[in-house]
C-alpha cells in the first residue's frame, strides 16, 4: 500500500482528480453505510441533495490528491495558487502573537498548509500542523513524514504535541488544525453542529485564549483540470471568554456558515456525530 502511495505521487495532478471523481462515485455506490452517513448528513444539515451531490467526487480527489501533495518530488512546485483574504492572514501575523489557523473538512484542507509554507514560512516560520497518528504503521509514517515537509511542523495529538503547538505560538508562528474533527474522550465539550450535538475540540480555544493568538479560517477549492486551487482566508471572532460551551458553539456556528456556502465541497461521509474514543487527555 505504501508503494502505491508513493508511486502515485508522480501522477499529474489532473490525472489524480480524475481518478479520485470516479472513485468518490465508486465508493458511493458501492458501501451502503458510507451512502446512508452521507445522506443523513445532508439531511440533517437541511441541504438539498442536488447540492450536496458534487461532494460525492470531491471526497474521491481528496483521497487521490494526497499522495501528491504529501509526497511528490520537491522539485516539482505546487500548481498555481491563489489566495483571497490573504490580507487577514498578512494582519494577523504582524501581530506577532502568533496565529490559530482552522481548516474545516471543506474542499482541499490539505493543500492549505503546503501553500502557506510556500508563501510564508520564509517570513514567520515553520507552521506547526497537529496531527492524529495513525494506528497503521504505514501510514503513520507518511504523515509524519508528510508533515514534515520544508516549512512545516508536525505535532502530534500527545503532551508532548500541544507543548509544540504553544511554543509555536509564544514564537509568533501559525498552528494548524482540523476544528470540526472529532477529539479523543476528555479533548472537547458537546455542542450544536446543524441542529445536533457534536464533540467539538476546545484545544484550539484555549491555545488562543491563552496566547492572545488571532484565529482565521482557510478553505482550500480545487480549479478543474488540476490548475490548482484558491486559498479563501475567513476572518473568525469568538467568545473565547465566555467558556469552552459557549465558544465551541460559535465555532461549530461558523462552521455551518461556510459548509452552506460550499455544501458540494463539505466532506459529509465523515462521522462528526460519533462518540469519542477514550484517550489520554494532553
Amino acid at each position: 500500500m505504501s508503494l502505491l502511495f508513493r508511486w502515485s505521487a508522480h501522477l499529474p495532478l489532473a490525472v489524480l482528480h480524475m481518478v479520485g471523481a470516479v472513485l468518490g462515485w465508486l465508493a458511493y455506490l458501492a458501501s451502503p453505510t458510507y451512502r446512508r452517513r452521507f445522506r443523513e448528513n445532508v439531511a440533517q444539515a437541511g441541504i438539498a441533495p442536488r447540492q450536496a451531490r458534487r461532494a460525492i467526487a470531491e471526497a474521491g480527489k481528496l483521497v487521490t490528491e494526497l499522495p501528491w501533495l504529501w509526497l511528490r518530488p520537491r522539485t516539482d512546485k505546487l500548481p498555481k495558487i491563489t489566495w483571497q483574504g490573504v490580507e487577514l492572514l498578512e494582519a494577523a501575523l504582524s501581530q506577532g502573537k502568533g496565529l490559530v489557523f482552522m481548516t474545516p473538512h471543506v474542499g482541499s484542507f490539505e493543500v492549505v498548509p503546503q501553500a502557506h509554507a510556500a508563501r510564508f514560512s520564509a517570513q514567520y516560520g515553520d507552521m506547526t500542523i497537529l496531527y492524529k497518528p495513525s494506528k497503521f504503521a504505514w501510514l503513520d509514517a507518511l504523515l509524519k513524514d508528510a508533515r514534515s515537509a520544508p516549512g512545516l511542523e508536525a505535532a502530534p495529538t500527545t503532551t508532548g504535541g500541544v507543548r509544540m503547538l504553544l511554543k509555536s505560538l509564544k514564537q509568533g508562528r501559525v498552528v494548524g488544525m482540523l476544528p470540526d474533527q472529532v477529539p479523543g474522550e476528555g479533548q472537547g465539550v458537546w455542542a450544536p453542529f446543524f441542529g445536533r450535538p457534536a464533540y467539538t475540540m476546545t484545544l484550539a480555544l484555549r491555545l488562543a485564549r491563552q496566547t492572545g493568538a488571532p484565529m482565521l479560517v482557510a478553505l482550500g477549492d480545487r480549479l478543474p483540470w488540476g490548475r490548482g486551487y484558491v486559498i479563501h482566508v475567513h476572518p473568525l471572532q469568538l467568545p473565547l471568554d465566555q467558556g469552552d460551551e459557549v465558544a465551541a458553539a460559535a465555532l461549530n456556528a461558523a462552521m455551518e456558515d461556510l459548509i452552506r456556502q460550499r455544501p458540494g465541497m463539505y466532506l459529509w461521509s465523515y462521522a462528526r456525530y460519533k462518540q469519542p474514543r477514550p484517550e489520554s487527555r494532553p
